[in-house]
């Protein structure tokens, strides 16, 4: 499964992807990867979820965050959910090819059997017809 979290700059979508991995970490019986372009939330979120800076791994581009993904998975077979924050800020993310990237990411999420939740700065009515129902809104 993959989810885009949808939101303005500032709604609170990171928040809501950092409560969720902690949450999950809670429950959850795998392991847990949050994926950012900078170290700022080593405090915020649990220790036992892997806090991974994709900036350190010269990810830059979508085909490299999709290779990323798919080796962090190939290494860790309990990894249960990927919470992926901010990769747009170093990689252009644009609306209308959402759909793309949600169709690579589904084809990892399926092969591993890991849930992928990724936050975009876009509001839903930005968001493609059929993405909307593979989008979480953050207000």
């Amino acid at each position: 499964m993959v989810k885009f979290i949808l939101g303005a700059k500032g709604a609170g979508k990171t928040r809501w992807l950092i409560e969720g991995a902690n949450k999950e970490i809670e429950s959850g019986n795998g392991n847990i990867a949050f994926v950012d372009v900078d170290d700022e939330h080593i405090f915020t979120l649990k220790h036992e979820v892997r806090l991974i800076n994709a900036k350190d791994y010269g990810v830059e581009t979508l085909p490299e965050l999709y290779g990323f993904l798919s080796g962090m998975l190939a290494m860790d077979f309990d990894l249960e959910k990927i919470y992926v924050d901010s990769v747009y800020k170093i990689i252009p993310i644009k609306s209308e090819n959402l759909s793309s990237v949600y169709n690579e990411l589904e084809i990892i999420s399926k092969r591993s059997e890991c849930d992928i939740y990724i936050n975009v700065d876009f509001s839903l009515d930005e968001v493609p017809e059929e993405m909307k129902e593979n989008a979480i809104e953050v207000k």
